[in-house]
């Protein structure tokens, strides 16, 4: 019998996982645990770390305690955005496998994990459709300042000021809009994007050239990218070489009156000077899912400037299987080890 936790929460509820591996393993006999956090009804955060920033993690919901406990001598954990920290690891003699259901394991102290020979997967692209389709969301409601008409009407008030042409907003069709990083949500986004007839431009180390010119997108540095793009919008993910990549020195390379789109991380954008290019006119609009403190304090600045919304892009839409492909709702790896079918590996993408 192998002891399995399954760690969900309000948006994906353990009984999901523990009834995915039970449809997809009918005879690997499998006991479940289960632990539920409170996210995203609470917001997650860093966990466990020392005060230094070593042993914890980062964007992940429940305590230390609440994992322990409910591991218990489980070998598997399957899981969103419990936190395993150095402790949680080093506490877990009987833990041999993490399967995380999200896009990255941030959640998990990976250098604790290693050390201790436990393989970690996860998710890349889980929700890369969803992201993609609320990035372009985010984007077209700034252009066409449609929250500021939508709130205006809802109080009374008739804006015809919108229409005018100084304040009739951007269009897609046309434009060149700048992708800062090309993953599996970026690489979505561009596609819909030259649907709408836009030029996109993509600033990516790490893209190859070929696959950029097989999209149909121009790859570019990313000064050229900023001097060039009426809109602007971030999918890089965040490492110590990509804190702040926009800030005050290459925000003004920005021509006057684009459209800045963060839905990625608040570390990737330095958002001191955004008020100040918002007033200047620099920047026409704002549309932000993620911020540089979260969530926003009730004084911060830019709440009544930019389209904003509370982290809502990884939402799939109902009915979508929590990991993986339609049809697939686990990742076969966590799947083919808690049937005895698997050998060790390292971190591995499902």
């Amino acid at each position: 019998m192998t002891a399995v936790l399954v760690s969900g929460d309000d948006f994906i509820a353990p009984e999901l996982f523990s009834a995915a591996l039970s449809e997809s393993l009918p005879s690997a006999g499998l006991s479940f645990r289960t632990l539920r956090t409170r996210w995203p009804n609470e917001p997650f955060g860093p966990v466990g770390a020392d005060g230094h920033g070593n042993g914890g993690v980062k964007e992940a919901s429940g305590t230390e305690e609440q994992v322990l406990e409910a591991l218990g001598d489980a070998s598997v954990a399957l899981t969103q955005m419990a936190p395993f920290t150095s402790r949680v690891i080093h506490e877990s003699p009987h833990l041999k496998f993490i399967g995380v259901a999200r896009g990255g394991p941030v959640n998990v102290d990976l250098a604790a994990a290693t050390a201790a020979g436990i393989p970690v997967t996860f998710t890349p692209g889980r929700n890369a459709a969803a992201a993609a389709e609320f990035t372009i969301g985010l984007m077209l409601a700034a252009m066409r300042h449609l929250t500021f008409a939508d709130a205006a009407l809802k109080e009374g008030t008739w804006r015809g000021d919108y229409y005018a042409y100084e304040n009739a907003g951007l269009e897609l069709d046309g434009a060149a809009v700048g992708l800062v990083g090309y993953g599996a949500i970026g690489s979505i986004v561009a596609r819909v994007l030259r649907a709408f007839g836009a030029h996109v431009l993509v600033s990516d180390p790490y893209t190859d050239p070929a696959r950029a010119r097989a999209d149909g997108v121009e790859l570019t540095s990313l000064d050229d990218l900023l001097r060039r793009s009426s809109v602007v919008s971030l999918h890089a993910r965040v490492t110590p070489e990509t804190r702040h990549l926009l800030n005050a020195g290459n925000l003004a390379l920005l021509p006057e009156g684009a459209v800045l789109v963060n839905s990625a991380r608040g570390e990737l954008l330095d958002y001191a000077p955004l008020p100040g290019l918002l007033e200047s006119g620099r920047l026409g609009a704002l549309a932000l899912d993620v911020y540089d403190i979260e969530p926003p304090p009730a004084d911060w600045p830019l709440h009544k400037a930019p389209m904003s919304s509370p982290r809502h892009i990884w939402r799939d839409p109902p009915g979508r299987p929590p990991t993986g492909p339609p049809g697939s709702p686990l990742p076969r790896p966590p799947a083919s080890y808690a049937a005895n079918r698997c050998g060790t590996w390292p971190i591995r993408r499902c």
